[in-house]
């Protein structure tokens, strides 16, 4: 499906730009929401929706350090990093991974207080406004949601994915304003904290799943078996190769690096192995994108020795 197509990350270009643009909307988005938000909030005298337009004000510093990390990824490799600095990306979403899960525990903490204090009564309930700002706040962050999310797997990108995931867990963060909010106005306070925990376990699962893949694609791990058997099939169906007798993949960041020793006729030239050779270098990078770099070693067939 077109949805889940991925562009040639290669042209870093396209790939940088993308990401400082859904970065920018996402500052700009979050910057007049949390001022709606803060506004909704003290005019309609409720603490759930100001606490809100703070989580959403965070958001802004998040997306902050994904501009940071995708710009130092996309630097050239220099003297000290001769391979690149696409694994700087992997730091930013360890980073965002980290700021998600504390704001959940944070979430929850705050939770976890109002239900054992059982401060079940409210001086003043909520005013209408403030039920109207959590609507929209649900409305907008959702569609923030989605369309980083779109843009994200189309980059292959953690640190993106970590701020959509941002994004998400700034609307369920307000979905539990809702609850409170009309809770308060029903008499039924308790529904703020109740709602309050159930975000808490979301924000922190996905903070967890984007560590993890962050973590992952940080300890050089190989690639799945399935593009493993497309590279190997792509390297068996080049002409002059004979039989593949090492084949070797690890990610390095969003990107791959891929070893591999083919078997040739040992009786062909010297040139003619070469020629084989830069055939299965040339065909491995063009049809995966995400490859960055492949060494190729050619060896004599030992049958024909």
């Amino acid at each position: 499906m077109e949805k889940n197509k991925r562009v040639p990350i290669s042209n870093k270009d396209y790939f940088e730009k993308t990401a400082v643009r859904v970065s920018m909307v996402s500052i700009v988005g979050n910057i007049i929401l949390s001022v709606f938000k803060l506004l909704a909030g003290f005019v309609a005298h409720s603490g759930a929706m100001i606490s809100d337009a703070v989580h959403s004000l965070s958001d802004v510093f998040s997306s902050i350090v994904v501009i940071i990390g995708v710009r130092l990824s996309a630097k050239e490799p220099d003297n000290e990093h001769p391979y690149g600095h696409e694994r700087l990306e992997c730091v930013a979403a360890i980073i965002l991974s980290v700021i998600l899960f504390i704001t959940g525990l944070f979430i929850g903490a705050d939770a976890l207080e109002a239900i054992f204090a059982k401060s079940g009564e409210v001086s003043e309930p909520p005013g209408i406004l403030a039920l109207i700002a959590a609507v929209v706040s649900i409305v907008v962050k959702e569609a923030m949601f989605h369309y980083t999310k779109y843009y994200a797997r189309k980059l292959d990108s953690g640190a993106v994915m970590a701020d959509a995931w941002h994004h998400r867990s700034d609307a369920l963060s307000s979905i539990g304003a809702l609850i409170g909010i009309a809770g308060a106005r029903m008499g039924a306070p308790i529904l703020d904290p109740v709602a309050g925990l159930v975000i808490c376990l979301f924000i922190v699962k996905a903070a967890f799943d984007i560590f993890k893949d962050a973590v992952e694609k940080m300890v050089d791990r190989s690639c799945d078996e399935k593009t493993k058997k497309e590279i190997s099939d792509c390297v068996s169906g080049c002409e002059g190769v004979l039989k593949i007798d090492l084949l070797r993949t690890r990610a390095f960041g969003s990107k791959i690096y891929v070893d591999v020793e083919i078997c040739v006729d040992g009786e062909c030239s010297l040139r003619a192995a070469h020629s084989i050779a830069e055939q299965v270098h040339n065909a491995i990078e063009s049809r995966y994108p995400k490859v960055k770099h492949v060494m190729v070693h050619v060896n004599p067939d030992e049958e024909d020795s």
